[in-house]
């Protein structure tokens, strides 16, 4: 049985907070919960960004998905 949305969410934060990469795929999220449809989920990991809860980052060819604390910034960062 899937989990509701604030489970899933939930589920989303904390494997966004522990996983050792920063930014994620929208599939990393997928096993989160395994019974959700990836439209759920994505639906969900965007609902946290309009939250602001998480941000979108962009590699310019990409977008992923991090927690605030945990972007990185490109532009900040030296050459």
């Amino acid at each position: 049985m899937a989990l509701s949305l604030d489970e899933l969410k939930a589920a989303i934060i904390d494997k966004a907070t522990t996983a050792p990469k920063p930014q994620l795929y929208v599939k990393d999220f997928y096993a989160c919960d395994p019974d959700a449809k990836p439209r759920a989920i994505k639906n969900a990991a965007n609902e946290l960004v309009k939250e602001g809860k998480m941000v979108f980052w962009s590699s310019g060819s990409t977008t992923m998905y991090a927690m605030k604390n945990r972007a990185k910034d490109e532009e900040t960062r030296e050459a």
